[in-house]
């Protein structure tokens, strides 16, 4: 006798009240009808690599500023309230961009847009896997992050789909307008997101409580080497094809096509990302040397496919984005199963600062490579970081005295907000193994 859906971990009706409502916040944050365009924009405004470059560091910057603070107040207020703020800001920071662009009003949308993320990462994280958590489904954590994300990348996907034409109807002011009125129902969804938080001075907590949470979080995080190697996985991962991002539109116009022909193009690459975040749950168990393979094949097919400076070539580049969504994804699955402790989204936004504050030195490494050579050049040279990611994750998992990783070995996996190595944590085979049900 099959039992009902309700029974069986993580397909009960909250875990999909929590799930639909994350996929649907994801799809329509991502839905900005200027992602494809917006350096276009800046270019046709006038503006060099240089200060293009320039903005995207203003950008992290801000984020570098604002992640951990943002994160402490998370563990301290509602978590709810910051994601459906931040989106209302970025609503306002494409406002400007195309009522009055100049590199001013741009640099004001971008400090905006900057405080966005700040305050979703760390909070969208953490509410998540704890509300999954709660329901006796933590083990289904980077498939859900995975497949959230995949949700993210079809919003980016339908935004190209839908630039070129209405950039070609109503020029930047409707490609704009659309920008704004998705921020708007992003934050509408986002009051749909379920939260209890079971934490004394949970909401209201005052100065005192935020600066003891973030010492709380660094403590753990120099009190727990595996937790400090995932603090660093993540910007080793994440910054590099991140920053790249922001200049792919770039690279498909330097192949000679049409600007109303790059929308559909990047549709290729990000097609290839969504792909990626899509295979979390299939590669979740991925130990070092397997994250070390994906990364290096990632950054091969990126080097190749950018070098090459054709559209059809774009489809490499599209398979490398797919694996570096995968390896982002679970990278953050690794920092989420070892915080054991209270400041889930203090340290995630630890992480986060590592990223931006790595962004920032490819944008302005980007900045010096683009300026004396081609997009495509750029790019493949750009893949280095990664093959010199790989390297160090297989010279850790062959370190002398390491233990066995292969999969009758398997780290434990446990519920309850406890410690959850897997995905190549070391595991000495002492604790007892609770395999959660999926």
């Amino acid at each position: 006798m099959t039992p009902s859906s309700a029974h069986v971990p993580g397909t009960g009706p909250r875990v999909r009240r929590l799930t639909v409502t994350l996929y649907g916040y994801a799809f329509l944050d991502d839905l900005v009808l200027l992602y494809p365009v917006y350096a276009l924009l800046f270019a046709d405004t006038g503006l060099s690599v240089g200060e293009i470059s320039s903005l995207f560091v203003l950008w992290s910057l801000t984020g570098v500023l604002l992640e951990i603070p943002s994160g402490v107040w998370a563990d301290t207020v509602s978590r709810r309230l910051l994601l459906c703020t931040g989106p209302l800001l970025g609503a306002v920071g494409f406002g400007l961009w195309v009522l009055f662009p100049s590199y001013w009003a741009f640099a004001a949308g971008f400090v905006l847009w900057g405080v966005h993320g700040a305050l979703g990462t760390g909070a969208l994280e953490a509410l998540v896997y704890e509300e999954l958590d709660r329901l006796g489904a933590a083990g289904r954590y980077a498939r859900v992050m995975g497949r959230s994300q995949a949700a993210a990348l079809l919003g980016v996907m339908a935004a190209m789909a839908l630039a070129g034409p209405v950039l070609a109807r109503g020029g930047y002011g409707a490609v704009g307008l659309a920008s704004v009125l998705a921020c708007l129902l992003t934050s509408a969804v986002a009051t749909r997101f379920p939260e209890h938080r079971d934490r004394k001075g949970g909401r209201g907590a005052g100065s005192g409580d935020r600066a003891a949470a973030l010492r709380a979080g660094l403590a753990e995080a120099r009190g727990n080497p595996p937790l400090r190697g995932a603090l660093l996985l993540v910007p080793a991962v994440a910054a590099v094809w991140g920053a790249l991002d922001e200049y792919t539109s770039l690279l498909v116009r330097e192949t000679g096509v049409a600007d109303s022909t790059v929308p559909w193009l990047l549709l290729v690459v990000w097609a290839g990302a969504t792909a990626g975040g899509l295979l979390a749950g299939a590669a979740e168990h991925l130990g070092d040397t397997g994250l070390a393979a994906l990364l290096a094949g990632s950054a091969l097919a990126l080097a190749a496919g950018a070098a090459a400076g054709t559209p059809a070539a774009l489809t490499l580049v599209a398979l490398a984005f797919g694996g570096f969504q995968l390896a982002h994804v679970l990278a953050d699955a690794r920092l989420q199963q070892r915080i054991e402790g209270s400041g889930r989204a203090t340290l995630t936004s630890v992480a986060g600062v590592g990223t931006e504050l790595a962004t920032i030195g490819v944008y302005g490494a980007y900045a010096t490579a683009a300026s004396a050579t081609a997009h495509g050049t750029a790019f493949a040279l750009f893949a280095l970081p990664y093959l010199v990611t790989a390297l160090l994750l297989v010279a850790r998992r062959r370190r002398p005295g390491r233990p066995d990783r292969s999969p009758g070995r398997r780290a434990p996996l446990r519920r309850g907000g406890r410690s959850v190595p897997g995905l190549g944590d070391a595991y000495d085979g002492t604790a007892p193994v609770e395999l959660s049900e999926d």
